[in-house]
């Protein structure tokens, strides 16, 4: 068998990963891809009160369960199905239900820190890493968290001050360092996200005469 194309999607919050995503499943279709975002993997904190539900780090590696999603990246690799989480983030808890994911050609790890976790990053052929000037990414954040989280201003600016901007310096920018390709300006670099689009047909291409190069 044939082995998947691994790529990697990182930033900060707010910096236009989805955006780049969105360029890459507009150009290949969704058929071929399969998508794990790290923001699945987020630990079910039901066991939680409320108040200790909004004074939990989020942004702090130890807040997601990667060894489960390692784990599912390891399953798609080797060709098997897997039921990746669903999670709520209104209570911050895990659904009941899950997402079935089938292996396919080309696999896209999505997240914060996707290329600061080495059991990750280390299975990666593509790694990028998506950048925003900091005040772009705030607004995109608070946004996003008022239309799509119920969350109030007054709540988002004080979480992004307490852990957001802290563990972004701590562990989100140093893994820069780890990408193969940089985008700066978000998800807008046209010229940044064709040279990604490139490169996976050109891996995709090595896959069908049966060498791949990573």
């Amino acid at each position: 068998m044939t082995p998947p194309v691994v790529l990697g999607i990182a930033g900060g919050s707010g910096s236009g990963k989805t955006t780049v995503l969105n360029r890459i499943l507009h150009e290949f279709g969704a058929d071929p891809i399969a998508i794990l975002d790290h923001d699945a993997y987020y630990e079910d904190l039901s066991h939680l009160s409320p108040d200790q539900r909004a004074q939990f780090n989020f942004d702090h590696p130890k807040a997601l369960e990667t060894e489960l999603m390692r784990e599912h990246l390891d399953r798609l690799i080797e060709g098997e199905a897997v039921e990746k989480p669903m999670y709520d983030f209104t209570t911050h808890t895990r659904e009941d239900e899950t997402e079935t994911v089938e292996p396919r050609p080309v696999i896209i790890l999505e997240g914060l820190l996707v290329l600061a976790e080495s059991t990750l990053e280390e299975q990666m052929d593509i790694k990028i890493y998506v950048d925003a000037a900091d005040d772009i990414r705030l607004m995109r954040r608070i946004r996003r968290d008022m239309q799509e989280r119920d969350r109030s201003i007054e709540g988002i600016l004080r979480q992004y001050e307490r852990t957001v901007r802290p563990m972004h310096l701590e562990f989100v920018e140093p893994s820069k360092r780890e990408a193969d390709i940089v985008i700066p300006r978000g998800g807008h670099n046209h010229v940044a996200i064709q040279m990604v689009l490139s490169r996976i047909h050109d891996l995709l291409r090595l896959e069908e005469t049966g060498a791949v190069q990573s």
